[in-house]
C-alpha cells in the first residue's frame, strides 16, 4: 500500500469509527505501531483528524460543547446544592480530581482553605483554587478546548496517567442506569474515561436535566460510578437498579 493510500484509509477508518486505537490501525494497514503513530501525527497536522492518547478521532461530526458561561447559569440552584453536598466527603490531606463541569467549579468556590492535592483539567477550577495557600493544585495541561475552558486531548490524557487520586468528583452530559455516563463531546469523554481509571472512589455530580439521558459519547459504565450525588428522586424501580449496581445515592 503506497503511503498516500494509507492515509486515506486511515482517515477513512477513523471518520467510521468515530476513534480507534494504534494497535488496531497497525493490524489493519499491516505496518508497525511506530509507523501509525507518524501517520497519525502528520494527519493531526494536515486537519485530517485529531490525535488522543493511544489513538485518534474523527474530526466528522464532532458534537459542539455548550458554551461554560451559558452552562454556569444552567440549573445554577441545583448545582450549587450539589457541589455543597460533595465537598462534605472530602477530608484534609485527601487527593481529588475535578473534571471541567461547572459542578466542579462550584466544589472548588466552597472548598475550605485546609490541606489537599488537586488534579484538574479545568482553568476556571485552578484558578479558583490559586487564592487557597493550603491547597496544592495540578493541571493536567493538553489541548485548550475554549467552550469548556479545559484541555482535553492526548496530552492531557497522557498527563493522567503519572497519578492516582483517593477521590474523583465529575459530572456530565447524560446519566442513564443501563447505558452509563456519556458527553457530547468525544475528546471530553475520553478524557473523563482515563481519569476514571486512576480514581479509588468515583463521584458523580448529576442534577435531574441530566438523569436518564443518553449524549453523543459514552465514556463510563454505570458500575464505574461508587457514588451519585444528586437533585433527582429515583422512583422505586430506580432505585433497585442503583443498589443492584452498588451505588450510593445522596438526594439534595
Amino acid at each position: 500500500m503506497l503511503i498516500a493510500d494509507r492515509y486515506e484509509r486511515i482517515v477513512e477508518l477513523v471518520n467510521e469509527r468515530g476513534s480507534i486505537r494504534v494497535s488496531e490501525l497497525s493490524t489493519l494497514c499491516q505496518v508497525t505501531e511506530e509507523t501509525i503513530r507518524r501517520d497519525l501525527d502528520r494527519l493531526e497536522k494536515a486537519g485530517r483528524l485529531l490525535r488522543s492518547h493511544g489513538g485518534a478521532v474523527s474530526l466528522r461530526d464532532r458534537q459542539p460543547e455548550t458554551p461554560y458561561a451559558e452552562r454556569e447559569i444552567m440549573n445554577a440552584a441545583e448545582k450549587q446544592r450539589i457541589a455543597r453536598e460533595a465537598v462534605m466527603m472530602i477530608k484534609p490531606g485527601d487527593r481529588i480530581l475535578l473534571d471541567a463541569s461547572t459542578t466542579a467549579w462550584y466544589m472548588a468556590s466552597h472548598l475550605p482553605d485546609m490541606p489537599l492535592t488537586v488534579l484538574t483539567n479545568s482553568t476556571r477550577v485552578a484558578a479558583e483554587l490559586s487564592g487557597k495557600e493550603r491547597i496544592e493544585v495540578f493541571s493536567t495541561g493538553g489541548q485548550l478546548s475554549r467552550r469548556s475552558m479545559s484541555y482535553v486531548g492526548h496530552l492531557a490524557e497522557r498527563s493522567l496517567e503519572l497519578y492516582h487520586v483517593d477521590k474523583m468528583f465529575f459530572s456530565c452530559k447524560g446519566f442513564h442506569l443501563e447505558r452509563g455516563a456519556s458527553e457530547s463531546n468525544e475528546l471530553q469523554a475520553m478524557v473523563k474515561r482515563k481519569m476514571i481509571s486512576i480514581a479509588e472512589q468515583v463521584i458523580l455530580l448529576c442534577d435531574s436535566s441530566k438523569f436518564g439521558i443518553q449524549a453523543f459519547t459514552h465514556f463510563a459504565a454505570p458500575s464505574d460510578v461508587d457514588v451519585l450525588i444528586t437533585d433527582y428522586s429515583p422512583v422505586e424501580e430506580q432505585m433497585k437498579q442503583l443498589q443492584k449496581l452498588n451505588i450510593a445515592i445522596t438526594t439534595v
